[in-house]
């Protein structure tokens, strides 16, 4: 591969068009990882701590453990963030002509999609373990089941939608007509009367 071309180099510049960014399969998944933090924030946040009707305190629904809830909300909010962050590094991506550059930001994108897996799959391990423990007499009125199987789904699917792919694999989201002209790309040159060549029009045959 030559160095110009190197994390898709050759493309960059241009006009930036939102709709071209947001049909990628990237940005897509970037935008489904968002929801999905999202959810897992809500639920836990919304339905995560019972009492049971004789208590006034309020304890974890994943077994009275805290750190289960904490977790949840924590990576939650986390993913959100670093969700946000990638996101506007997507949209700038196209932008950055140095190849150089262009490695650390492909480096750190891979390295944080790995994090992230790596993260989920611990927190729907965890998350699944504390609710099958859990002691139905903790919880008398059911309170907080959806929420909590909810979170413990969402983890799930954010192994997978963590997954990372290659930005400068997808469509480009400039417009082509601004980017520059490749000559060796064409391959039609004209010679002229002095016998230089240039590429105002296709190739001629010279008669003999």
């Amino acid at each position: 591969m030559q160095q110009s071309g190197a994390f898709g180099a050759a493309r960059a510049g241009g006009a930036f068009e939102p709709l071209a960014f947001i049909q990628q399969p990237h940005t897509g998944l970037r935008i489904v990882s968002w929801l999905f933090s999202l959810v897992i924030f809500g639920c836990i946040a919304n339905e995560g701590y019972i009492n049971r009707p004789d208590e006034v305190e309020q304890f974890c629904v994943f077994n009275r453990n805290q750190n289960a809830c904490n977790y949840a909300v924590g990576m939650g909010s986390l993913a959100f963030l670093s969700c946000m962050a990638f996101l506007a590094l997507d949209a700038y991506f196209p932008q950055i002509s140095s190849v150089k550059e262009r490695k650390r930001a492909v480096l750190a994108d891979v390295g944080t999609s790995a994090f992230w897996s790596f993260v989920w799959f611990v927190g729907f391990c965890f998350l699944a373990n504390q609710w099958q423990v859990a002691k139905a007499e903790d919880n008398p009125l059911r309170s907080g089941g959806h929420g909590a199987r909810a979170a413990i789904t969402f983890s799930f699917f954010s192994i997978f939608t963590w997954d990372y792919i290659d930005p400068s694999q997808d469509a480009v989201p400039y417009s082509t007509t601004d980017a520059p002209e490749s000559p060796g790309r064409t391959g039609f040159y004209q010679q002229d009367g002095d016998g230089v060549f240039d590429g105002s029009a296709g190739y001629q045959r010279q008669e003999h």
